[in-house]
């Protein structure tokens, strides 16, 4: 084959022009697998990003709150409460004369019946009392027989009328005195077996709650022996906001929780004051307890119903559950593991709540109280990623 001058020059050029276009392939290649993983590095941390992973401890410790968001002008909060004896069925049993304990026939935890001894306190006043009624039925006893005797004579014409009228005045003062001295000492308690000595009675059925005083212990008049209480019935002490108070209603239910339990109480008061030391809002709500399952002083956990004017069906949350990331507005939606940062778009806000357009569904549980502590473990995750 005969190649001429002009091709012999053109050859070299062109399979520098054909291994270039290998070598830009090539690197296409290289640049596009780069590329690839690159952005599933990006995918993934992008996967990671807003997670925040507590456990149910650390959650407490930090004392973040957890509740629902307020749908169509209603919700839910959670927060800690304590049970308590429920007031009006709880009596404090005290002293009503001094004196030093010589018995005591009950301890803590265990049932007694209205009426029935808890306590016998020996006293020199004990026996003043108890002198005061014999010798004022002596006395009684004395009068009654000279109202017989002058009866007698009056109806023999023997003593005047005037004699008769006298020992029927006598006769009614020393029954007046004998009952006022029966008072008395039924008043210090009655009973205790003894001239010097008192029983002190329960005033109510119900459980021992409290017990305050041990054996041969001397007491002054009005010291608290016991405190008794029916438990048939008990109260839940809790405390909220002023801005979450305004959204509690008496009637409002509160799901109550602990371990392996929960019932349904009502809300039966709400205070009009703040509490002068914690500055919050004090609630009460009632609480059957016929089975005697909740224990006075327990810490539970209560799911408060929230009452809120205007029921237009929008969603809103506790101003204190939003934060602000990157310029943006998040919620923390709780998780298995912890919190997610859930990006939100905000409406109007009003006592104390503020309408979310969108991101929520309005069945999330979401951090509600201390969520900024949320924010700034947020913002030492991101740190360590960069690191």
């Amino acid at each position: 084959m005969k190649i001429t001058k002009n091709a012999t020059i053109l050859l070299p050029v062109t399979l520098a022009f054909l291994l270039a276009g290998c070598g830009s392939t090539g690197n296409e290649a290289s640049n596009e697998a780069a590329s690839a993983q690159e952005k599933a590095g990006d995918e993934g941390a992008h996967a990671d990003e807003g997670k925040i992973t507590l456990s149910e401890d650390q959650i407490i410790s930090a004392g973040i709150q957890l509740g629902r968001p307020m749908t169509g002008g209603s919700g839910t909060l959670e927060l800690p409460a304590t049970i308590e004896g429920d007031p009006e069925g709880t009596q404090v049993v005290s002293a009503a004369i001094g004196g030093r304990i010589v018995a005591l026939t009950r301890n803590l935890g265990q049932s007694v019946g209205r009426g029935q001894t808890l306590a016998v306190i020996e006293s020199r006043e004990a026996a003043q009392l108890k002198g005061e009624v014999e010798a004022s039925r002596a006395r009684l006893a004395l009068a009654n027989s000279n109202l017989a005797r002058e009866q007698r004579l009056f109806s023999q014409r023997v003593s005047p009328e005037q004699d008769l009228i006298a020992a029927r005045t006598a006769a009614i003062e020393a029954s007046i005195a004998y009952h006022q001295a029966q008072s008395q000492v039924s008043a210090a308690g009655g009973g205790g077996g003894g001239l010097n000595r008192l029983g002190i009675t329960a005033p109510v059925s119900g459980q021992i709650i409290s017990r305050s005083v041990v054996l041969g212990q001397t007491v002054a008049a009005d010291a608290e022996l016991y405190r008794v209480a029916n438990l048939s019935s008990v109260s839940l002490s809790l405390n909220l906001q002023p801005a979450d108070a305004g959204r509690v209603k008496p009637g409002n239910g509160v799901l109550v929780k602990a371990a392996g339990r929960q019932a349904t109480a009502r809300v039966s008061f709400v205070s009009p004051a703040l509490d002068t030391q914690t500055r919050l809002v004090p609630v009460i709500a009632m609480l059957e307890n016929g089975s005697g399952q909740w224990r006075v002083g327990e810490p539970v956990t209560a799911s408060v119903q929230l009452s809120e004017s205007g029921g237009d069906g929008a969603i809103r949350v506790p101003t204190t559950a939003v934060q602000t990331v990157e310029n943006k507005s998040v919620v923390f939606v709780r998780t298995k593991t912890g919190f997610q940062a859930v990006p939100v778009m905000l409406g109007d806000n009003s006592g104390g709540s503020v309408i979310v357009r969108s991101g929520l569904k309005g069945t999330e549980q979401i951090a509600t109280t201390n969520s900024f502590t949320l924010k700034a473990e947020l913002g030492k995750g991101e740190a360590a990623h960069e690191d």
